[in-house]
């Protein structure tokens, strides 16, 4: 099946004249590696192609990837074929232009929640989008041409979203891919640098977390972001996201929270990073405005309320987990 709609995929950006490119809102390494690789991809192959990816947010954290691509007039949108990575629902498009494309090409690895795209590849068992715009180059390598700075994008989304090839959806099909954007020449040592160099502030951050965390009675570890701490630290939204990873090799914590307070609590809500191990935490998400993956979720809550609402349901999932299942660390 999957071959069938790769390669409908491929006949329709070999006939198509303009191609725009598509991601979810509050980019990650993922949907901006997918979407600036497959750009590169297809401009390499096709050079008199018109291939624009706009997108009005920004990430300092991904700044070092260069800018997208500035507005167009409307009109640009109208007979452009659309392809949107990455994001499995159409609210969560970061351009609402999308919809303006004759056609939408959906590629995206989550559950399946909106078919949105006249075509849609979805693969909710690949561990990024990333992965899947290497399978498709590598499927169709003898008709496509991949640049080193095409494999770079692709590998940096590969292993952000992965873990460093470390979470659930990792396989030996997703290494001999990472391998095979590798041997294109990809600079790992500048591109680890970029991702993984601290500042000396956000390493204060950190020990911040590591003094004011938490854990309920049966093992989900969380900490609250506020607003003054993100000030005091001088810190963006996105960089106060981070404090996620900071909670996940607790022993015997087996769920993870991260509350990060918006601008605007009472209209943006408070964002929450879910992540887990062993256990899935979707479902948990799914029911306070969110989702995402079995292990990694986002989801929202407008109040002190369904704050510790989503607390007890995380506790009490670790409790059934602990009594259900051995081999839990």
């Amino acid at each position: 099946m999957n071959e069938i709609i790769t390669r409908k995929i491929l006949n329709r950006i070999k006939a198509a004249q303009r191609i725009m490119l598509f991601r979810h809102q509050r980019m990650d390494g993922d949907c901006v590696g997918a979407s600036k690789g497959l750009k590169e991809i297809i401009l390499a192959t096709w050079p008199q192609k018109e291939v624009l990816l706009i997108d009005s947010q920004t990430s300092d954290f991904l700044s070092f990837l260069g800018p997208d691509d500035g507005e167009v007039a409307d009109d640009m949108y109208r007979d452009a074929l659309g392809i949107v990575v990455d994001t499995a629902d159409r609210g969560r498009i970061s351009n609402p232009k999308y919809a303006l494309c004759h056609e939408i090409i959906k590629i995206d690895h989550h559950i399946e929640a909106d078919p949105y795209g006249d075509i849609n590849w979805v693969e909710p068992e690949r561990s990024s989008a990333c992965e899947m715009i290497a399978d498709f180059y590598a499927r169709y390598q003898h008709e496509l041409i991949l640049p080193v700075y095409g494999a770079t994008y692709l590998y940096m989304g590969m292993v952000t979203d992965s873990g460093r090839f470390r979470f659930s959806g990792v396989t030996g099909e997703t290494m001999r891919l990472a391998a095979m954007l590798l041997d294109t020449g990809v600079d790992t040592e500048t591109l680890y640098a970029q991702l993984y160099l601290n500042s000396f502030e956000s390493l204060k951050f950190r020990a911040a977390v590591y003094e004011q965390m938490r854990r309920t009675e049966n093992g989900a570890a969380y900490i609250y972001v506020s607003k003054e701490m993100q000030n005091a630290f001088g810190l963006n939204f996105e960089a106060a996201s981070n404090v996620i990873s900071y909670l996940e090799n607790i022993k015997g914590c087996l769920c993870w929270l991260a509350f990060i307070e918006t601008d605007d609590p009472e209209k943006e809500g408070i964002r929450v990073r879910l992540r887990s191990r062993f256990m899935t935490v979707d479902k948990l998400a799914n029911a306070h405005h969110g989702g995402g993956h079995a292990n990694a979720s986002g989801a929202t809550v407008f109040s002190p309320e369904e704050m510790n609402a989503l607390l007890r349901e995380a506790d009490q999932a670790v409790k059934e987990y602990k009594e259900t299942y051995a081999g839990w660390m």
